[in-house]
């Protein structure tokens, strides 16, 4: 598996990312025997980036993450683990007392020491004044007290990381998460990539498949994409499968082809996932991208290239 610096950090992430989310039942029961399979035959695979949240399945993400990661009994300097704060089940809470105690609880349930990267999540839900004059410096303590190597923010408008990163002081922040802006139907991501390299951040990249519109299932039904944007998308899975071609593991490559983004993240919960994941990742190393069947499925897309949705408060 491919291994990509993560900004300035000299982590050096696998391209694709264990994104643990479904540990967290978020897409169906998974089984803690299933769980810690997933991750076992991801890190043999390779991968060596785990990221989590507390949000996702309120906490059981992280706590089914931690067991997996204890099972491998592997030198803990052999994978990174990114967990966000901010963001909960119950709510949003971005004070500096609510992301403190956050860390020490997701510690606890990762069975862990310290995390890798700490990310604000979703910080277009909050007043982005309070994110850069209250929560960042907060996790600029934590980081100093060792509870994490680095800190980040992540969120779907691509403008939030400039209003932060314009605002708090150069190199404070280590990396910024961005998803469903780096996919065959949404590459906007790409326009922002000098800025941020410029920043110093190292850049991470969830939802190649955009939220599910890049499957041949489909999207589920509370996508937020409008009716335009799904029925293009689904034209193009239909395409796909009339011509015996996978849309997802297209639309992963795709992703995975712009080098100066450290890692993909894809959500996984089953060992056929994890299989089919690193096959795409090793597929492209070897041969390649089908330059064909991408050109085809750019072709149907492109009236709604680069639509996306509103996600967040309105920031003044």
């Amino acid at each position: 598996m491919e291994l990509r610096e993560l900004g300035r950090t000299g982590l050096k992430l696998s391209c694709i990312g264990f994104g643990a989310s479904p540990l967290g039942n978020v897409f169906g029961t998974v089984s803690e025997e299933q769980a810690n399979a997933s991750v076992r035959l991801a890190f043999q695979s390779g991968v060596n980036f785990f990221d989590t949240s507390p949000y996702y399945g309120g906490t059981l993400s992280e706590k089914v993450l931690g067991k997996a990661l204890k099972a491998l009994e592997a030198p803990r300097s052999s994978y990174v683990v990114a967990t966000k704060c901010g963001r909960y089940v119950d709510g949003f809470d971005f004070s500096a007392e609510r992301v403190t105690r956050s860390v020490e609880e997701s510690l606890e349930r990762l069975q862990l020491d310290y995390v890798d990267i700490l990310q604000c999540h979703d910080i277009e839900f909050g007043s982005l004044d309070q994110i850069v004059n209250e929560t960042i410096p907060a996790l600029v303590k934590l980081k100093e007290a060792g509870k994490t190597r680095f800190i980040g923010i992540t969120g779907l408008p691509l403008g939030i990381f400039s209003y932060v990163l314009d605002r708090v002081p150069p190199g404070t922040l280590d990396v910024v998460l961005s998803y469903c802006h780096y996919s065959v139907n949404d590459s906007s991501l790409g326009d922002l990539i000098p800025y941020l390299k410029a920043k110093g951040v190292g850049i991470i990249n969830a939802s190649p498949l955009s939220m599910g519109l890049l499957t041949h299932a489909g999207p589920p039904p509370w996508h937020p994409a409008s009716p335009q944007l799904k029925s293009a998308c689904e034209a193009a899975a239909a395409h796909c499968k009339e011509k015996g071609k996978n849309i997802s593991k297209l639309a992963l490559q795709y992703s995975l082809l712009n080098k100066e983004i450290s890692s993909v993240l894809v959500g996984m919960k089953s060992v056929e996932q994890v299989e089919e994941n690193v096959a795409a990742a090793r597929e492209l190393a070897n041969s390649g991208i089908d330059e064909e069947a991408l050109s085809e499925v750019e072709a149907i897309l492109k009236p709604v290239k680069n639509q996306s949705w509103p996600s967040g408060i309105q920031q003044s």
